[in-house]
């Protein structure tokens, strides 16, 4: 059995990915690919790795935490996902991001300590992330969320080589938030590790929040009457119907945060552009890109 985690990030797919595969389970079941209800092992996982305190869990307790998260007797890949895994939204930026993510999860591995575990993490450009964290904060200032950190200091590799290393050996796939509704299926594919011809239920979730109906009506009668040969015919007949039909609200990039400039906004755009080349070379990660 492998055990895939989905870690967010916040501010991302926003739960449509679990949503989607909670909705697939009976499709995805038939193949050995559980999907529990995030109910069942959220708050779990979390006091489980609080108790064990970085100690490797007994078998007696994997067995009970696992008969608490599925009932199946066995699974060929269980699939786990929240975004709090790595922190709850007030914690996430202090001095550099998830600054407690690489101790988190060493201690998720050490609950299952004799089972491979995967870590899948969705990265958002900091311009737009820090306005739509901050959104998630109830009662706190700007000053009390940032702090004195400098967001021209933060950065996602960053975070991504902290996790590498304490956890040299746990597989990573990382992608981009703003290629999502390019390379969804692929998302949930490596996520998954379904059958290439598996069909699944509502994968055009996402897309829907970003193409109008007309829009949308069109592309699926579009895919339907011109099967795309591969991933790349596909990606560019989904990118020509987002730019003929995306919802103009959802184009719009409004960053009203106390003394952020344009000037801010750009650098933080070619930093997170940086990243993504650091993370697409770096040993130990998979990088999915459009």
């Amino acid at each position: 059995m492998r055990i895939i985690y989905h870690l967010g990030a916040h501010c991302t797919d926003e739960e449509r990915l679990i949503t989607c595969l909670w909705k697939n389970r009976a499709v995805l079941g038939k193949q050995g690919i559980v999907v529990p209800a995030p109910t069942r092992y959220r708050t779990l996982l979390r006091d489980t790795a609080m108790t064990l305190k970085g100690r490797a869990a007994s078998r007696e307790t994997q067995s009970l935490v696992l008969e608490q998260i599925m009932d199946e007797v066995s699974a060929e890949r269980l699939i786990l996902g929240w975004d709090n895994f790595l922190s709850y939204p007030q914690w996430v930026v202090k001095d550099r991001l998830y600054p407690a993510a690489a101790e988190r999860i060493r201690a998720f591995t050490q609950i299952f300590p004799e089972v491979q575990a995967e870590f899948h993490i969705s990265i958002r450009n900091l311009a737009t992330f820090l306005p739509a964290l901050f959104g998630k904060q109830r009662g706190k200032s700007y000053e009390d969320f940032m702090g004195s950190t400098d967001p021209r200091l933060l950065s996602w590799s960053r975070l991504i080589e902290d996790i590498r290393r304490l956890n040299p050996d746990v597989p990573l796939t990382i992608w981009s938030d703003e290629d999502t509704p390019l390379i969804w299926p692929e998302v949930l594919q490596v996520v998954t590790g379904h059958a290439p011809d598996t069909v699944l239920e509502g994968t055009d979730e996402l897309l829907e929040k970003l193409v109008s109906p007309d829009g949308l009506s069109r592309m699926r009668a579009y895919l339907t009457q011109k099967p795309p040969a591969n991933v790349t015919q596909r990606r560019r007949v989904v990118s020509a119907f987002l730019d003929k039909f995306a919802l103009p609200e959802q184009l719009s990039l409004e960053v009203d945060l106390p003394g952020w400039t344009e000037d801010l906004v750009d650098e933080l755009t070619d930093s997170y552009e940086d990243d993504m080349e650091r993370l697409a070379t770096m040993p130990g990660v998979t990088f999915l890109s459009a």
